[in-house]
């Protein structure tokens, strides 16, 4: 079976000194061995205290969390609130229901029958695009593709309006000097410093933060200027009213909500479809059985939104996909007080690491856990997972209230991609995944694609 890459796992102390030593604030350099295979264990040797969970049931009990002795890691709070603010991904307790209750009525605009003709409209216009660079035989970066494509989608879903492809780009370069850049990832915060210290933020963070807020508040001027003239995410936003007092969002409350629909909806997606894309360069074989599908389910038109449901092999590929990279690859909490996890004793400031990335590799909850098995989703296969192993979307009242969108979405992209196009990576040795806030390659992947003319 083909194991795309992934950090050969080492001892503790030889895993700091590789991630150290590459200089890319990578976490998944800095997980050792034991992390694949123990159900609950320390994390290395830092000050603070750093527990893996990998046992489900143990998973289960921290992010459902019923007496709020885990909430979101202090680490984790610092480094995104630049960003989001005290928004719906980070906020807590009162806060973050009444937060919720504000806006779920906005979810019903990710309803698939009603945002499936925006995703279609996004797809339809970057085929195009990569019609032009297939007849150029130009290369790409294929993250940058897979951010613009995403973005365009949910810019249609959240803001009615297409993305441009300079936006697109400033959204793009922005988010990753962020990503690469927040201080959550700072090694020597994670090993030496106490719970609970703040987090200044660099410089170039902050820019960047202020830069995506600046985007963001300018696609949302329209809804504020002409109120009622649109029928989506950002409009149900300013008329969303708290029941008890019935004050709207602040306009930048209203920025911190839709940055998270923005940024959420469109990173974690590109995040998983670079690495989808990128396993399907590799594998014609694979690529043959999704086109058969595809081709059995449409006749050869468009892929239509009652189709998804019959696509069931392109969509494992994706459920796939996000077993093997998950975007977001830690689910970091923080203990409140002392407490305990099955045997082990959790002292207060002790970080709490949820791993998707170990929990979805772990050799006691999956056969060949680093192979690609789409198959393994389908079928009578599909029961041999272990309840609770397999968590990309999380779990629990903060689970994405996206996943079936971006799981539709994905397929739908998938499925009209590769029906049209072969993709070729530049340089395929050189990739590899390194873990900052979503789990990314190292560096860009450059990708040559030409029309297919089965």
């Amino acid at each position: 079976m083909f194991e795309p890459p992934h950090p050969k796992p080492l001892a503790p102390v030889a895993a700091l000194v590789r991630a150290v030593w590459r200089g890319e604030r990578d976490l998944l350099g800095l997980l050792p061995a034991d992390a694949y295979r123990v159900p609950i264990g320390h994390l290395g040797y830092t000050r603070r205290s750093i527990l893996i969970v990998n046992d489900p049931g143990l998973v289960r009990s921290v992010l459902l969390d019923e007496e709020g002795i885990f909430p979101k890691n202090d680490l984790m709070v610092d480094a995104l609130q630049p960003l989001v603010g005290d928004s719906l991904f980070i906020s807590g307790g009162a806060t973050w229901r009444r937060q919720r209750a504000m806006v779920d009525p906005g979810f019903t605009h990710m309803r698939l029958g009603s945002a499936f003709p925006a995703m279609s409209a996004a797809v339809s216009a970057y085929v195009d695009l990569l019609g032009q660079y297939a007849a150029d035989d130009a290369d790409f970066s294929l993250d940058l593709a897979m951010s613009h494509l995403t973005a365009d989608i949910i810019c249609r879903t959240v803001f009615s309006t297409p993305l441009t492809s300079q936006l697109a780009r400033e959204v793009f370069d922005a988010f990753t000097v962020f990503e690469r850049s927040a201080a959550q990832v700072d090694f020597k915060r994670l090993i030496f410093d106490p719970a609970f210290r703040p987090v200044p933020q660099r410089a170039e963070v902050l820019s960047a933060c202020s830069q995506i807020r600046r985007q963001l508040a300018a696609l949302l001027a329209p809804h504020l200027d002409e109120p009622g003239r649109f029928d989506d995410i950002a409009s149900a936003m300013v008329s969303a009213r708290d029941a008890e007092s019935g004050r709207p969002f602040s306009h930048d409350e209203l920025v911190d909500q839709l940055g998270v629909f923005f940024l959420a909806g469109h990173e974690t997606t590109a995040s998983a479809l670079t690495w989808a894309v990128f396993i399907l360069s590799r594998l014609p074989d694979v690529v043959g059985r999704l086109r058969a599908e595809v081709d059995a389910v449409t006749g050869g038109r468009s892929v239509a939104f009652g189709d998804l449901r019959e696509l069931k092999f392109t969509r494992s590929i994706f459920r796939e996909t996000l077993r093997l990279y998950p975007p977001i690859t830690f689910i970091p909490r923080v203990a409140m007080r002392n407490t305990r996890l099955g045997p082990m004793r959790v002292r207060r400031g002790a970080m709490v690491m949820i791993s998707p990335w170990t929990i979805q590799r772990h050799a006691d909850l999956w056969q060949a856990p680093h192979a690609f098995d789409p198959d393994r989703f389908l079928g009578a296969r599909e029961s041999e997972s272990v309840s609770g192993a397999y968590l990309p979307f999380g779990l629990g009242p903060r689970v994405c209230v996206g996943a079936a969108f971006a799981q539709s979405e994905a397929t739908l992209i998938l499925a009209e991609l590769f029906r049209r196009f072969d993709f070729r990576i530049v340089r395929p040795d050189d990739v590899r995944p390194v873990a900052r806030l979503t789990t990314r390659p190292a560096t860009q992947i450059r990708v040559r694609v030409a029309r297919h003319d089965g």
